[in-house]
């Protein structure tokens, strides 16, 4: 039992090693991208949890957003090509530790709007990580991919700041925040949208993009007589899906 035991740690940890070495540095700017978006998800989901709304749903994308931060920091720490690189991955790990530990405790509004500043310190801390590869890449397409990839942390950061909302999470910034969220995204989405790199196929995707944020953008207005989260939950994530598979068509313009 414990030769075979061995044997699938060992499997495991090569199956690991031979898909962080496959990583492109388009790649790893598409992953550090993604732990951003992370961040203000699985914040999302604690908020959502407390605020007692879709919780098994918040739950399950609670667990799977922790285990994927985990899985994708370990691909870029082996990834990290320069000793720079390396020493903010470290210091990122360093937060991510403790935010961890808090991020999958019971919910508690007192708490909450500590749990969105940390978000914001881990967010900010992944984000350096992708600068510093974007930089590292020195090519247009790392800066479309960069570009993509925030819209998928924006659609998550929006989620997070109007369950806040929702909550009662005393928070000052939680309005202010969620309308700076909403006009970044728009604006990125014009930049992208007039990319002379786009294919056809990014360009159609792009315009449905537009299409549903038009029509779901209403629904974020704090000031609404009715306030639905759910349906928050839902177009965000569907925006969020969409620009995940955006992100990883720039990323396959690499050529090297």
């Amino acid at each position: 039992m414990r030769t075979k035991l061995l044997f699938i740690a060992v499997f495991t940890m090569s199956a690991f090693m031979a898909n962080a070495q496959s990583l492109t540095i388009n790649k790893a700017i598409n992953k550090a991208g993604r732990q951003r978006m992370l961040t203000q998800r699985m914040t999302k989901d604690y908020l959502m949890i407390g605020a007692g709304v879709k919780v098994e749903s918040a739950q399950k994308e609670l667990d799977d957003a922790v285990a994927l931060f985990e899985e994708q920091f370990l691909e870029l720490e082996d990834f990290a090509p320069n000793d720079q690189i390396a020493d903010s991955l470290e210091s990122l790990n360093m937060l991510w530790m403790e935010f961890r530990m808090e991020i999958v405790s019971a919910p508690e509004l007192d708490k909450a709007a500590t749990m969105i500043d940390k978000a914001n310190i881990l967010l900010k801390a992944s984000n350096q990580i992708v600068v510093m590869l974007q930089e590292y890449a020195g090519s247009s397409s790392g800066n479309l991919v960069n570009i993509a990839g925030r819209q998928r942390m924006l659609s998550q950061r929006i989620a997070m700041y109007y369950t806040a909302y929702y909550w009662g999470v005393k928070d000052p910034g939680v309005e202010t925040n969620l309308e700076a969220a909403i006009q970044e995204f728009e604006t990125a989405n014009s930049t992208l949208s007039k990319s002379n790199a786009n294919t056809e196929d990014i360009s159609k995707r792009l315009v449905k993009v537009g299409s549903q944020w038009d029509f779901s953008k209403k629904g974020f207005d704090l000031k609404s007589e009715r306030l639905m989260p759910s349906i928050v939950f839902v177009t965000t994530n569907s925006i969020l899906k969409k620009m995940n598979t955006i992100t990883g068509l720039y990323s396959d313009m690499e050529k090297s």
